[in-house]
């Protein structure tokens, strides 16, 4: 599944989605066993005084309607005392309840949110180059919510009503016959039937209105991450243009939803306005014909607005029902991603000790039909700096990828003082590495915290240190914050050149056996380049390096120079002797160099 697949209409079973649901808040509620119980308790409690308010109600009209001694009117008040105690109780414990469960409803986002943003960065490089930030976004976000729309209208409407539907129904039976009972389960009935097929109906609609919602909302993130880039191009308008095609979308899908609702609502309405014109009217008969008293009226009356008015909200929570379920769907789908990389369950861990690198008969390829690397070999001795270099697209890049196992070969290994790197803990493998990526992208947070996000529990001296070895110095005293400047969204308050000495500073900061530098020097200028090189070269007898470069000049103090074409290894030597072979890095070098 890759960007939106996961739209696409398609009936998913309820109940498959309820087992995966409880699967995984079971843990959740179990732990709060004691408050969901006691929020039941309440909902219970709560349940009872409704159903005692139409009785109250129908003693104290009775009272009031036959007699007015003293006694009587004591009694009278005694009524209207339990019909307001009946009321404050059921009012009083329902809001016990949402508080008790309020907690466990919040533990429950709380894990299933955390479950899903470490799923999703679990993920290997593949899933992230394909998915859409902002829709991926809100699909989270519109998931966590519909779980605890579900939790709490699930356990605290549908079932307490069909109780109280049950209990009203039993009572009109035992009091006043079957008739009274039939009206209410036929017209229950009814209702339930038009609203699951009407519902079922619109939920087309409803995932539309979400598709498009996501869509638009990852346009919009889209263009804003980009903001730069809309601006070098004066696309604006273009940009404008774009969401607001996205935005029509929406706006027709919110159409078709909209006036699917007006369906649903109407019909819900005329069978809860038949149903209670019908009820009354036969209390009303018998009202007349003596064969009930006023207060027996009031009962129904009181039972009918009682019953209906939770009814009605059923059907809101039912349709609301729906659309959570389809919207936890998706996050389910993200949660059932599974990574391309084949992770081995192992507790074994990578031992380096002198960070010997080697790739051995390695072949690679992105699709099928594009090899990258075919039969590719290179050994690296611990503390060496080889400098892996080649035209564009000849796999410099696939090496450092394949080395810190953003992907797997697919023929052949890569070793580390000799051991295979996927026959070890993955996290170790990567605890063993530090990167300088061609693009540093920084948190929109201060410059010291991105730079101690190299190791987040570095000291302040050890930040210093950090600095100083990447040349940041003289870039944090122009700052007028310092070291507690905030950098701006993705860094763009530094300049290219800045970022990527943040970066070498992240990395000297991780303090790993192996540095690999990835084009880590291509937007320095000549300044800042031989300042990071100068750096590099102190590291250089503390570390194993591999810098892929194309720039030449940064890299002719290099132990070893390794010139790739089309996925082999066709030179390799110190920057002099490949000079002197006149082959393909002499080429290079001329060209560069003019």
């Amino acid at each position: 599944m890759r960007g939106h697949q996961f739209y696409e209409d398609r009936p998913a079973s309820g109940l498959l989605l309820m087992r995966e649901l409880w699967a995984r808040l079971s843990p959740t509620l179990r732990a709060s066993r004691e408050r969901v119980g006691l929020a039941l308790l309440c909902l219970l409690t709560a349940k009872v005084g409704l159903l005692c308010i139409p009785f109250l109600l129908k003693a104290l009209v009775d009272g009031l309607d036959t007699s007015a001694d003293q006694l009587a009117l004591q009694v009278v008040l005694l009524l209207v005392v339990a019909y307001g105690a009946a009321r404050f109780s059921n009012t009083l414990f329902g809001e016990l309840r949402d508080t008790l469960f309020g907690r466990v409803t919040e533990k429950a986002m709380h894990s299933i949110g955390l479950q899903t943003f470490r799923h999703v960065h679990s993920l290997d490089i593949d899933y992230h180059l394909n998915r859409r930030t902002g829709g991926l976004a809100r699909d989270i976000e519109r998931g966590t919510n519909g779980i605890s729309f579900l939790l709490r209208f699930f356990i605290f409407n549908i079932a307490p009503t069909v109780f109280e539907i049950v209990m009203v129904a039993i009572l009109l039976l035992i009091n006043y016959g079957a008739e009274y009972a039939a009206v209410i389960a036929v017209s229950v009935f009814f209702y339930g039937w038009f609203s699951f097929q009407a519902t079922r109906w619109r939920t087309q609609y409803v995932r539309e209105v979400d598709a498009a919602d996501s869509e638009s909302n990852a346009r919009a993130v889209d263009s804003l991450l980009n903001y730069e880039t809309v601006k070098y191009f004066n696309n604006e308008t273009f940009e404008a243009d774009r969401y607001d095609a996205s935005l029509d979308v929406w706006e027709r899908a919110r159409r078709k939803n909209r006036l699917s609702l007006f369906a649903l609502n109407s019909g819900q309405a005329l069978i809860i306005a038949s149903s209670q014109t019908l009820m009354l009217g036969m209390a009303a008969v018998s009202v007349n014909q003596d064969s009930m008293t006023l207060g027996d009226f009031i009962l129904i009356s009181q039972f009918m607005l009682q019953l209906f008015m939770p009814l009605s909200f059923l059907g809101f929570v039912y349709r609301e029902i729906r659309g959570a379920m389809a919207n936890i769907e998706r996050l389910f789908e993200v949660l059932k991603e599974t990574p391309s990389l084949q992770l081995k369950c192992t507790n074994e861990t990578l031992a380096v000790t002198d960070g010997r690198i080697r790739f051995a008969d390695v072949s690679f390829a992105y699709t099928p039909d594009n090899p990258v690397l075919q039969r590719f070999n290179l050994e690296i001795a611990g503390g060496e700096t080889v400098a892996i270099v080649g035209a564009s697209g000849a796999g410099k890049s696939t090496l450092s990828k394949l080395l810190f196992r953003f992907f797997d070969p697919t023929k052949g290994t890569v070793e580390i003082d000799g051991t295979d790197i996927r026959s070890v803990n993955l996290g170790s493998v990567r605890r063993a590495i530090a990167v300088v990526p061609q693009e540093c992208v920084l948190f929109n947070d201060s410059l010291r915290e991105n730079i101690r996000y190299g190791r987040p529990t570095a000291t302040d001296e050890e930040v210093a240190e950090a600095i100083e070895a990447a040349y940041l110095t003289d870039v944090i005293e122009r700052l007028p914050d310092g070291l507690e400047s905030i950098v701006g969204e993705r860094g763009l308050k530094l300049s290219s050149g800045e970022r990527q000495r943040v970066s070498i500073a992240r990395a000297v900061l991780k303090g790993a056996p192996i540095l690999v530098f990835d084009e880590a020097t291509s937007s320095l200028d000549s300044h800042s380049e031989q300042a990071v090189m100068s750096a590099l070269r102190t590291l250089a007898g503390r570390h194993t390096a591999l810098v892929v470069a194309h720039r030449l000049s940064t890299v002719v103090d290099a132990d070893r120079i390794v010139v790739i074409a089309q996925g082999t290894v066709v030179e390799e030597g110190t920057h002099h002797d490949l000079v002197e072979a006149n082959g393909q890095y002499a080429e290079l070098w001329r060209v560069q160099r003019e």
